[in-house]
């Protein structure tokens, strides 16, 4: 089976932020149709604050702490069980990403 179609799950703590519906693959990002948990409205302003950031690209270093703010509140699950880093987006009902199996190179983000 391929990517699309597939259901990632974002969390925080052991609580569902929400999931993603793939359906988009375009290598090394990943896109689909977000659905809202429980805990979405307790990161939904960080990661407004990230992508505002983000589209400004004036200051990196904003943005980094803005993103280590929802790495640190916040894991993405593959099918196969949680991977370790990644990138996401969350706007609206659209989330897109990125993950790796190893840490992000700094200049890959």
């Amino acid at each position: 089976m391929g990517i699309v179609g597939e259901v990632w799950r974002v969390g925080s703590g052991d609580r569902a932020v929400g999931e993603i519906l793939i359906d988009d693959a375009d290598f090394p990002w990943l896109s689909g149709r977000f659905t809202a948990g429980e805990a979405y409205g307790t990161v939904r302003e960080l990661f407004a604050r990230e992508l505002a950031l983000a589209e400004r690209d004036d200051d990196r270093e904003e943005w980094e702490s803005a993103y280590d703010e929802i790495r640190r509140r916040v894991s993405l699950s593959s099918p196969d069980g949680p991977v370790p880093e990644f990138l996401l987006h969350i706007e609206g009902d659209r989330a897109w990403f990125r993950w790796s199996d190893e840490p992000f190179e700094d200049s890959d983000q």
